[in-house]
């Protein structure tokens, strides 16, 4: 059980190192107040998990800290019941000079194991972090996603009550994410409680039963994890008046230029945000400007994911909406598709070029123009990069498949 009542917490902010120094002699004020958190109150039972959203520099790293007793609220109060795990920024507690396995040991100390806890737990900790005989090695020469395995293996072995995360599973390849996220699984399924911070908003509706969101330092949003999202991809469309990810592409990739793209736009067709959720409509706008007279533009796209696959391309041509153009003319052209394809990350790439194929007269070429994120599936769940809509039916016939392709062939 973990409660957080009127919390409050402000750092002091100088212009120039010095200043700390000149405000003691001077015995006046050469900072400014920077509120981290205000006000903030919320609970979490003994079995929830609880989701924190928002932008960078909302207080979600602050709230975490205080909630691990590394900093203490300015007001306010925090009740915590049992013991608290933090899995916060990797490295913490580790010594660099030492080896994993002589760290195992200070960082279980500093989680609040004893030496006979270690001990008895140290294989398999061992195991689970998948480190083998690099176990032995100084942790200076881990990386990143070594650190987190190790860091994770830990902290999930210290059996705590409540366990914090924040973003340092990110860092790991995908196969360790996935064993992480069963063991949290197994963890809330024994009643411990989870707090858990990231940008990635498909596993906070996954795994979380409620989600905050932080805005400047105040929760403008508590409840459900499917409205915590909605409302934070609403801030992050308030950040900007249109927050649909411009890009100015006029100084960018290459061609003949005698038609140009001068503007991006990605959006979703019922928001300005550029994450959208499989099932929502996205919408591609770009300005083009021709230098000649052009009888046959088209306009080419193709959606890669993070690793560079082709995902789907097409063009106007293909479309059977050829344009013609005069020199000196602006349009500006939408395409809109439906988003089915699985969370995560993609870019578009654009082609401005003659008739249906880009590889003979090629106006303006431009790789990874723009890009835009799935986070989450609001319909069907599936499998696999892409949702081909399948439907299923049930015959009140039952047919001898085998029967018919061999007639079909003796037939034949």
């Amino acid at each position: 059980m973990l409660e957080v009542e009127n919390v409050c917490k402000e750092f002091k902010l100088y212009s120039r190192p010095w200043h700390r120094l000149k405000e003691i002699v001077m015995r006046r004020s050469y900072h400014r107040t920077h509120k981290a958190l205000d006000n903030i109150t919320f609970s979490v039972a003994s079995g929830e998990t609880l989701g924190i959203l928002g932008r960078n520099g909302a207080g979600k790293s602050t709230l975490l800290k205080m909630l691990n007793g590394v900093l203490l609220p300015d007001a306010g109060q925090i009740k915590i019941t049992g013991r608290v795990t933090g899995l916060l920024e990797l490295g913490t507690g580790f010594d660099p000079n030492l080896s994993g396995a002589q760290n195992i040991v200070g960082n279980g100390l500093l989680l609040g194991m004893t030496r006979q806890q270690i001990e008895e737990r140290r294989a398999s900790i061992v195991e689970f972090s998948e480190l083998g005989a690099f176990i032995h090695e100084p942790i200076r020469t881990y990386s990143s996603g070594m650190n987190m395995r190790l860091a994770f293996s830990i902290a999930i072995h210290a059996d705590p009550d409540t366990f914090l995360i924040d973003e340092a599973l990110s860092v790991g390849d995908g196969h360790f994410q996935q064993k992480c996220m069963r063991r949290i699984k197994e963890f809330r399924a024994k009643g411990g409680s989870i707090i858990f911070v990231s940008h990635d908003l498909n596993a906070v509706k996954m795994i979380c039963d409620r989600a905050i969101v932080l805005s400047e330092g105040k929760v403008v949003a508590d409840g459900h994890p499917e409205d915590a999202v909605n409302i934070y991809n609403q801030l992050l469309g308030a950040d900007d008046e249109d927050y649909s990810e411009r890009l100015q592409v006029e100084q960018h990739g290459y061609g003949s230029r005698q038609a140009a793209m001068e503007n991006v736009v990605f959006k979703g067709l019922n928001s300005q945000s550029t994450i959208l959720a499989n099932g929502d409509t996205g919408v591609l706008e770009v300005t083009v400007a021709a230098q000649v007279d052009l009888p046959d533009v088209s306009l080419g796209l193709m959606i890669r994911d993070r690793f560079g696959q082709d995902i789907f391309g097409t063009n106007s041509h293909y479309l059977g909406h050829p344009i013609a153009m005069l020199a000196g003319e602006r349009k500006t052209l939408r395409y809109r598709f439906p988003m089915r394809l699985a969370p995560g990350k993609y870019t578009i790439t654009l082609a401005l070029h003659d008739g249906a194929d880009h590889t003979i007269n090629c106006f303006h070429w431009h790789d990874n123009a723009i890009g835009f994120e799935v986070a989450g599936i609001t319909g069907t769940f599936f499998g696999g990069i892409c949702d081909l809509a399948a439907t299923l039916e049930e015959l009140h016939a039952p047919t001898d498949i085998s029967n018919g392709i061999a007639r079909n062939a003796h037939t034949q």
